[in-house]
């Protein structure tokens, strides 16, 4: 599959509000806003989104279809990468394939991301971009109700 990105359009919101709200795939990225089902919640944090100047989101494609979204935020000394594929296309390269190009649009460094310490498919997306783990934290994850254990990881040069 072919895989691109391109700017967030109004049409892009429902798709991922659908995957975003996917009972499963909320479990394994664990740590989500507090109820990925509140559609107000979820329309203001992405109107939030793609007003602030320094957060970089993108749609991602694959083959033309929008699949997910992937981004950067934060302040310029902790900014952190973020991405999410809807659960049908998980496994076949989507999320790396997403993350490289952000990391070639994107060429500031460091760039940082989070992973729970159980998600094997983020992890591997992370480290198959030339993200390196740091360090772990505990903190309390949205999507499974409990205190979840995090990755850490930083990226210094280039993808």
């Amino acid at each position: 599959m072919h895989v691109t990105l391109r700017e967030v359009r109004d049409g892009d919101l429902p798709l991922f509000f659908t995957f975003m709200s996917d009972p499963e795939a909320t479990r394994v990225a664990a740590f989500t806003s507090a109820d990925p089902a509140d559609r107000a919640m979820f329309n203001a944090h992405w109107q939030r989104i793609r007003m602030a100047e320094a957060i970089v989101m993108r749609t991602v494609l694959a083959d033309g279809a929008v699949v997910g979204n992937a981004g950067v935020y934060g302040p310029p000394t902790e900014r952190e990468v973020t991405y999410w594929i809807d659960r049908a296309h998980w496994g076949r390269g989507l999320a790396t394939a997403a993350l490289r190009a952000l990391l070639e649009a994107v060429p500031e460094r460091p760039l940082h991301a989070r992973a729970a310490a159980d998600n094997a498919g983020s992890v591997r997306v992370l480290e198959k971009c030339g993200f390196t783990v740091t360090g772990t934290d505990r903190g309390y994850a949205e999507a499974r109700g409990e205190e979840t254990d995090e990755l850490l990881f930083r990226l210094d040069g280039p993808a």
